[in-house]
């Protein structure tokens, strides 16, 4: 009976940890981010110093001052905090398709991603959620919440009595509760959040936000994962496409006027 109390106190503290807000994203989300940004934007810092020596850069000129252009675009939207910052955006020469972004103000584009995204304002919708991910300091999030989680079970773990097989069972059944019904539904939520704030930028930047779900049109034809949404950190194809569709058109008049304007973007 103490056991069990002990797993019910567990599994509470574990919820009250994730849902509590220490402060909120750009749309107004409550966040729990317990680390110092500093130390976070660090190890971004880091990660893209050993990705650089792991994969090659792209030599091809043209493709490098595209992906320069878009970014430097963007970049030019943004409140100061963030415009002023030393950010970095490296062209891969590697054909996955692929881009991401971490903490440090750096950016990566793959190769391949070129082939997918067919024009500047597909191509502003990936960088544009990519930077999203920065600014609403999904990183600080996604460590920070499975720090929690973990040393909530370690925790319960080690308060609940002696080593049994059915005590282990039970707490490999936990993580497994943890990682579907708080870290993957969390990591989804900042993907859509990413999507919306993605439509923003782009779109005060001169790109044309009907082409973000045009460019999950391209990805969706390019094959999709097998993955049911509710086990994968991503939304699918068709959810993230009617979102994104679904909060177009205030964009898209921002977009018209700066085309009305002449002050479209012009990268390609």
């Amino acid at each position: 009976m103490h056991q069990m109390t002990t797993l019910y106190k567990t599994l509470l503290v574990t919820t009250l940890i994730t849902l509590v807000g220490c402060s909120s994203s750009p749309t107004g989300r409550k966040q729990f981010a317990i680390l110092p940004d500093s130390q976070i934007n660090q190890m971004g810092v880091k990660s893209f110093a050993v990705m650089k020596q792991e994969t090659p850069a792209s030599t091809n000129t043209p493709l490098k001052q595209q992906v320069q252009c878009v970014t430097d675009k963007l970049i030019a939207t943004l409140p100061d905090k963030y415009r002023n910052q030393a950010w970095e955006v490296v062209l891969f020469d590697d054909k996955q398709v692929n881009a991401f972004a971490l903490p440090g103000y750096k950016i990566g584009v793959y190769a391949g991603m070129l082939d997918v995204a067919q024009n500047q304002s597909q191509l502003a919708a990936v960088i544009g959620h990519e930077i999203a991910h920065v600014l609403a300091r999904h990183g600080n999030e996604r460590v920070s919440t499975q720090l929690a989680t973990s040393q909530a079970l370690a925790l319960g773990y080690q308060l609940s009595g002696e080593a049994t097989p059915e005590k282990a069972a039970i707490f490999q059944a936990l993580g497994l509760g943890a990682q579907v019904g708080i870290i993957l539904p969390f990591s989804r939520a900042h993907e859509t959040e990413a999507d919306l704030l993605g439509l923003a930028y782009m779109s005060e930047a001169g790109f044309d936000p009907r082409e973000s779900a045009q460019l999950w049109k391209n990805m969706a034809a390019k094959g999709s994962s097998k993955t049911p949404e509710l086990l994968s950190t991503h939304p699918s194809h068709s959810t993230r496409i009617d979102t994104l569709q679904k909060n177009v058109p205030p964009h898209l008049v921002t977009y018209e006027a700066l085309v009305a304007d002449n002050k479209q973007a012009n990268c390609y």
